[in-house]
């Protein structure tokens, strides 16, 4: 029989819990999932769940002694201890609870896995808001199959807002269903957009933007691209375009923003994906995407 904590030790059919013997006093209050033997897409989303609340427990605590570790792609690309820390965590307990599954993570965790899921994180996407303080940065988590993004979580732990979404069966936040917004005039239209951080790409966005301020609402850049997709599955934005976000950047978001009724897609009938992400209500999604098409958003000047 297993030991209670409190309230928090339960069974269903598609989890089994566990918790150290005697209980841990350090334990935090969630769950620390066992293996998940059925991998319906509701209890891939519980797994997802309970380890994205895991994460971003840590990462809370983690902030008050941040420190810069090393740069990635360029000297303002920060990555730091927490993102590493939190990976960690997440990879050891996707492969303790699902070992057969595949992994791709932001900081480097990989495995091709054999059961046909994969797992897709970012253990903090908005690295440099959470450096600063800024809070607006997230635990990202999808499992994909071959069809794409079966479940997924965005939990931005600073504001206790979770993100979830079953291929086929909507998108919530905190439980409330989502529903995109339902604008149809480009010029109403308030439009979020990220940066690279190589200057190349940096300049060549920012040259986009006298082409696209007169013709929206305004622009919006927040600074954490799974969020921006969040946004749009929220109608807190009715757009959002970027060039340049990874399979983890995008993985989670872009289910939550598609099961909100957005939609999301590359330029040209292209899917989203590095070259350019577009995720939009469907009543300004082909204006916006025109405008974007014709001032070359998906072209990469570090392609060249």
């Amino acid at each position: 029989m297993l030991p209670r904590i409190g309230s928090r030790c339960r069974v269903d059919r598609n989890r089994t819990p566990f918790y150290l013997s005697p209980c841990d006093p350090r334990d935090t209050g969630w769950p620390q999932t066992g293996r998940v033997t059925r991998p319906e897409p509701a209890a891939l989303l519980d797994l997802a769940t309970d380890l994205a609340r895991r994460a971003g427990a840590l990462a809370l605590e983690m902030r008050a002694g941040v420190e810069t570790l090393e740069t990635k792609s360029s000297p303002t690309d920060v990555v730091t201890a927490a993102d590493q820390a939190v990976e960690r965590l997440l990879s050891e307990a996707i492969r303790q609870a699902r070992p057969d599954d595949g992994l791709l993570g932001e900081e480097g965790a990989s495995d091709e896995g054999t059961s046909g899921l994969r797992w897709v994180i970012d253990p903090i996407d908005g690295t440099v808001n959470y450096l600063y303080g800024i809070p607006h940065w997230a635990v990202s988590i999808g499992v994909e199959d071959a069809d794409g993004t079966v479940a997924g979580v965005v939990l931005d732990p600073s504001k206790g807002e979770l993100w979830q979404a079953v291929r086929g069966s909507g998108s919530t936040l905190n439980g409330r269903p989502l529903r995109c917004s339902s604008v149809t005039a480009l010029d109403q239209a308030l439009v979020a957009t990220g940066f690279g951080y190589d200057a190349r790409r940096r300049s060549a966005q920012a040259s986009l933007l006298p082409t696209m301020l007169p013709a929206v609402r305004d622009i919006r850049r927040i600074g954490a691209g799974a969020l921006d997709l969040c946004a749009v599955a929220a109608g807190r934005v009715d757009g959002y375009y970027e060039q340049g976000l990874s399979p983890w950047d995008l993985s989670a978001g872009r289910l939550i923003a598609t099961e909100a009724g957005a939609r999301v897609e590359g330029l040209h009938g292209r899917v989203a994906a590095h070259a350019l992400v577009l995720a939009a209500a469907p009543g300004v999604f082909a204006a916006l995407h025109d405008l974007l098409a014709a001032g070359g958003a998906d072209q990469d000047p570090l392609a060249e």
